[in-house]
């Protein structure tokens, strides 16, 4: 397996200008991704699913088949082309208002149903494109377009743990969770990225990696700040690790 060298483009990532904003961490996830595409060639047989939300546009930067998909959906439409194409490599990538909230039932049936999928879930605790509103990973006092005084508990209730709560289900084969707001943290999410391909190629079930991700626009913050209350704010709340791993 040929590793992609540092300065050099992967492959499967198409050699353009991104739209997301300054600081945002989806750039390096795509690279991830692309890179993994890459060093597992299997560029030609993956399909990319994307939703509504940042990732809205991730056909434009992945060079691999795509479908769109209505929002919260992604994990439905991957499931069908799974099944028609088993042979292909399908993976959703989603934000934490797509997945978590409009698509909850969504990636809940498909996980359970243990989808032979890849699922890449961006969780930085709001709503990116829309505008800044709560999500369900908000964390308790964080503000937000629909919650400027924090969010309370009592009223929207607690940030909800994807990787955990998907663990507690029998099917799923892969649920880790890595974050890629510093170097340090960026190699272990391409390591656990290799590892749910593998596990979809290898037949094993439905891979789960949720990773977090910073949102400097709509947190109200410098790039350099964000990445740092990141890992003093939202990973004590969804600590790093990996939840649940193929026998």
């Amino acid at each position: 397996m040929k590793e992609t060298k540092i300065f050099e483009k992967p492959k499967s990532m198409i050699d353009v200008t991104t739209h997301y904003c300054p600081g945002c961490t989806h750039g390096v996830a795509h690279r991830l991704v692309a890179e993994v595409i890459d060093e597992l060639q299997i560029q030609e047989r993956t399909v990319a699913v994307a939703p509504v939300g940042c990732s809205v546009f991730l056909y434009n930067y992945i060079n691999v088949d795509s479908y769109e998909a209505a929002h919260g959906r992604a994990p439905a439409v991957a499931s069908a082309c799974k099944r028609l194409l088993p042979d292909s490599v399908v993976f959703s990538y989603q934000g934490d208002g797509d997945l978590a909230s409009i698509g909850m039932a969504e990636i809940v049936h498909a996980a359970n149903r243990g989808e032979k999928i890849t699922v890449i879930f961006i969780n930085n605790a709001i709503y990116g494109m829309t505008g800044g509103q709560m999500a369900p990973t908000t964390l308790v006092g964080q503000k937000a377009t629909t919650c400027p005084l924090g969010r309370d508990p009592k009223l929207a209730g607690y940030p909800i743990r994807m990787c955990e709560m998907l663990a507690t289900l029998q099917a799923p084969a892969y649920i880790t969770r890595v974050s890629v707001a510093k170097p340090k943290y960026t190699i272990k999410a391409k390591e656990a990225l290799t590892k749910a391909f593998q596990t979809q190629i290898e037949g094993k079930g439905f891979s789960f990696v949720e990773i977090l991700s910073t949102c400097p626009t709509n947190w109200g913050m410098r790039p350099v700040d964000a990445t740092n209350w990141l890992e003093e704010h939202m990973m004590p709340e969804f600590p790093l690790g990996v939840f649940k791993t193929p026998e």
